[in-house]
């Protein structure tokens, strides 16, 4: 072995510190939430008075909750489903062909990771106004594909450039128009990037709270709900209750998605 490929295979110890340092400092403050709602006091504090399960149990008699959650799952869906087709075709569109201005359109798309949500929650509030559009969860499935809508491409940009584009000539070349080689080949190859996009965008559109605060009409979504609820302290248990279980689905839901998207990606490094 070189002496170069030693020092590159060397672990980076101040790099790995800083991983775990960083790693503790973005996850222990949430990982109190579940710990507070097991908590058999109103009030968020040490040393926990008891253990208790009875803000989870309230959780199943609040019809309130319900409603709520089916709006975030409805647009949840929603959002998954829009986000990555205009992903898919975002995806191929820009590995595939040449586009003018390609570089500058693509960072144009990726705004919405960089720009805050709030300057497009209050540009599409002052949008659907002018316009007469009543805000329902209609208005914020809109405002959430435009924030999930680049989590899309960049899933599925991986897949498109690492699928060999020959085989979609060898279709056209067997006879195959562009939709039935579409759905013959190329959808078989990119589909676990969009099962793992269609994950992820619903896990950042259930989350999102911003877009649905300028946005939402008379029926709130769930994180509008949590937050309506966090003026009342004798609710705020039951809150936390909830908010454990979120985080834990969404855990699983994108762990669940960037499992699927990296082992098919190493699938197909093998592969070739």
């Amino acid at each position: 072995m070189s002496k170069n490929t030693s020092y590159i295979n060397r672990p980076n110890r101040p790099l790995q510190v800083y991983a775990v340092i960083f790693l503790i400092f973005l996850y222990v403050p949430v990982l109190f939430l579940p710990l507070f709602s097991f908590n058999d006091s109103i009030y968020v504090r040490f040393p926990i008075e008891g253990f208790t399960v009875k803000w989870y149990g309230e959780l199943m008699n609040r019809q309130p909750v319900w409603d709520a959650l089916m709006n975030s799952i409805k647009v949840g869906m929603a959002t998954a489903a829009f986000s990555t087709t205009l992903g898919i075709f975002a995806a191929k569109a820009i590995t595939r062909y040449r586009i003018p201005g390609k570089a500058p359109l693509v960072g144009f798309i990726m705004l919405p990771l960089v720009v805050p949500g709030i300057i497009f929650g209050v540009a599409l509030l002052v949008l659907m106004s002018q316009m007469g559009v009543p805000l329902s969860l209609y208005t914020v499935t809109v405002g959430h594909v435009i924030i999930c809508l680049p989590f899309s491409i960049a899933t599925l940009l991986p897949r498109f450039e690492g699928f060999d584009a020959s085989i979609e000539e060898a279709s056209a070349d067997l006879g195959e128009n562009g939709w039935w080689t579409f759905w013959r080949v190329t959808f078989p190859m990119v589909f676990p990037g969009i099962l793992a996009s269609l994950l992820l965008t619903f896990t950042v559109s259930f989350d999102e709270f911003i877009m649905a605060f300028f946005l939402t009409g008379t029926d709130p979504t769930l994180p509008m709900y949590i937050w309506s609820q966090l003026r009342f302290p004798q609710e705020f248990p039951s809150v936390l209750a909830l908010s454990s279980i979120i985080i834990i689905v969404s855990f699983v839901i994108v762990f669940a998605g960037q499992w699927i998207n990296r082992d098919a990606t190493f699938g197909a490094d093998k592969d070739h």
